[in-house]
């Protein structure tokens, strides 16, 4: 016991000597918490829409009034040219284009029926088939509505009509940032977590003071630990943070107990945490552990579910998901935020985290190699 807490006195002398880690465990998580939930934006907005009208009837003005007035689209071009609207793509000044014939009133009225055509741009693909999808649904709409005038008698319509009506549980106002914050502090909690614990042990062999500990009677597994617990606790002080800049500036207030999400963070903290002690032993300089670190970063952030959803990823890619911590982390802030889950509801979850825990500080402390 008075073992480990000279390493704890040790570390926790070397963490406040150095500014740099400091400021890492504080000032960046407020800052990429107040600038990534503005960016990381589901929703696609001033999508640069050229009109080409070829009709100029007072249909045609009232649609393009009614996409315009939809505040998704903005007016790039009108024009009665095709080909000019394609140029406007060409020179990335358009992402859509909207081809309205020149028949297309008289076909409306007489025929019962009218084309339109589009053309997307995409080289975006998300931009283009979400805008092609708003514009759909606005030209459906407004179908509707020209259907609704022409019926003479309002209280009989010839057309079978189903009306839906919806409702939105746990996000009632579709408010984006409630989905994207809890998860991109997951992120920013696992980034802080397993960087420093990278290039810990790695700084100890490159200013020789691992050389004198490992002279001494330490026990392997006294190191890691002494090791591990400075940087479970100041992930605490980094959870507790990011919770706070994500009442204060975006009011999400967790629909469920922080007692469950601190619980889980614990388990999940050593898991992450071995994980980059793991890294530190493998890694013979600061250089080869951080690209190391990033690189599975990545691959856990692009693999967790924060941008894209699990269940639209390939079969193989859900196999990996499987066996990455940060998804876990992440569904289960979501549940406890916004549905309200209790430890009951993430049992499994946190029987996982326990097993990625139980297993990168096993093998961490197995793979440290003391050198006299």
């Amino acid at each position: 016991m008075r073992t480990i807490q000279f390493l704890l006195q040790k570390e926790f002398r070397q963490i406040f000597r150095d500014p740099a880690i400091l400021r890492l465990i504080l000032i960046m998580p407020i800052i990429q918490l107040i600038i990534l939930p503005w960016a990381a934006d589901y929703e696609i907005k001033n999508i640069k829409l050229a009109v080409v009208d070829q009709d100029h009837s007072e249909y045609s003005r009232q649609l393009i009034n009614k996409i315009i007035a939809s505040g998704y689209f903005n007016l790039a071009s009108y024009t009665s040219s095709y080909d000019e609207s394609l140029k406007q793509i060409e020179l990335d000044k358009a992402d859509l284009v909207l081809q309205i014939p020149g028949h297309f009133e008289k076909d409306l009225v007489k025929e019962n029926e009218a084309r339109l055509f589009m053309a997307m741009n995409a080289i975006n693909g998300v931009k283009a088939s979400l805008g092609g999808a708003y514009l759909r649904t606005i030209i459906q709409d407004y179908n509707k509505t020209v259907r609704t005038e022409w019926i003479q008698f309002p209280r009989f319509s010839p057309e079978t009509q189903i009306e839906i009506t919806s409702s939105n549980w746990y996000n009632p106002l579709m408010n984006y940032k409630y989905f994207m914050v809890p998860g991109i502090l997951v992120i920013l909690l696992t980034m802080v977590g397993t960087n420093l614990t990278a290039i810990n042990i790695v700084k100890e062999k490159e200013i020789g003071t691992i050389e004198q500990i490992n002279v001494t009677p330490i026990k392997k597994y006294h190191f890691i630990l002494g090791k591990l617990i400075p940087f479970w606790l100041l992930g605490f002080v980094v959870l507790t943070i990011g919770l706070t800049i994500a009442r204060l500036f975006y009011g999400i207030v967790p629909a469920g107990s922080f007692v469950t999400i601190y619980i889980f963070a614990a388990v999940y903290l050593l898991a992450v945490l071995g994980l980059g002690l793991l890294v530190s032993t493998y890694s013979s300089n600061q250089q080869q552990a951080m690209l190391l670190s990033f690189f599975i970063m990545m691959i856990f952030i692009l693999l967790g579910g924060l941008y894209t959803s699990i269940d639209s990823m390939p079969e193989w890619a859900k196999w990996i998901t499987r066996f990455n911590p940060v998804s876990y982390f992440i569904e289960v802030m979501r549940m406890v935020v916004l549905k309200g889950s209790s430890l009951a509801d993430i049992k499994y979850h946190l029987l996982k985290m326990f097993g990625f825990a139980v297993f990168f500080n096993s093998w961490a402390v197995l793979s440290y190699r003391k050198r006299t």
